[in-house]
């Protein structure tokens, strides 16, 4: 198996850098406080100065080093990301489950996941940061709640296609544990949906937090971020683009690698639809 995987792997270059570019970001994340210095530091004298040797992606309007910002703003965005992806993981998964394998819940749990699909994503993020407040948790939790359905019903349908296979109805038969049947049967079979879903989570709320600390809704201005760092350079974008392009730039990339390796996971784990091109 090992070796089939690597050799499945070594066939998909795209997937390969993906990866390579993810962890390229997570490593100046974590070394953030080593090679960036303070992101806060003013110099007025240098505000607004182009890339240079001095700066090598120059500064904002308060003369702060837009690469010490962009290094720790990859922290904010990677932490955010992954934080969405796991509660969503965690908790749609748990309704997918329950929905798709138990009949009786499945028409009011998926009631409720429609409502909830029905409210725009960013409307309801801003809502929810509007009336409680800004702050780490609620910027994940409002992230959180539009990406839930989603998972939810990916999972419930997975679940229903695996509830109809013969060996989960010949487990049920001779008398199987719910848990048992659920954890050796039902969740390794949708394992691999649910790992390339939660890439796409991961990416897209990536994007949510950039347009909920670019509109405002999110950490304070003051926290290097790179919504927030788009945010202002919306201001000094003729005079000084390098503000708002090298964050956009470093979104872009990310959020780009994250769809690849999602792309690249779902062709490996299923290779006919690599056979065919993907999906319709």
């Amino acid at each position: 198996w090992t070796n089939g995987a690597i050799e499945r792997l070594g066939r998909q270059p795209v997937l390969v850098a993906s990866v390579a570019i993810l962890a390229f970001f997570t490593l100046l994340a974590l070394a953030a406080p080593l090679v960036a210095g303070d992101p806060a530091t003013l110099n007025p004298i240098q505000r607004l100065k182009p890339p240079s040797v001095a700066n090598w992606l120059g500064t904002d309007q308060v003369g702060r080093s837009v690469l010490a910002r962009v290094i720790w703003g990859t922290q904010v965005s990677l932490l955010v990301g992954a934080a969405v992806a796991v509660s969503t993981t965690v908790i749609g998964v748990a309704i997918g489950v329950l929905a798709g394998y138990f009949r009786a819940a499945d028409a009011v749990i998926m009631r409720v996941m429609d409502a909830l699909m029905a409210i725009p994503a960013i409307l309801l993020a801003i809502a929810l940061v509007a009336l409680i407040g800004a702050s780490p948790f609620v910027l994940v939790t409002a992230i959180s709640l539009p990406e839930i359905p989603r998972m939810a019903r990916m999972v419930r349908g997975s679940v229903l296609v695996l509830r109809e296979q013969a060996y989960v109805e010949a487990a049920i038969t001779c008398g199987g544990r719910l848990h048992s049947i659920l954890l050796r049967h039902i969740l390794p079979g949708a394992a691999g949906p649910i790992l390339v879903q939660a890439t796409y989570v991961f990416a897209s709320a990536m994007i949510l937090e950039a347009i909920l600390l670019f509109l405002g809704a999110g950490t304070p201005p003051d926290v290097p971020s790179w919504g927030n760092m788009m945010s202002e350079g919306r201001q000094f974008l003729q005079i000084a683009p390098w503000i708002l392009g090298f964050p956009a730039l470093c979104l872009s990339l990310v959020v780009l690698a994250v769809n690849l390796l999602g792309d690249g996971l779902r062709d490996m784990l299923d290779p006919s639809l690599a056979r065919m091109g993907g999906t319709p």
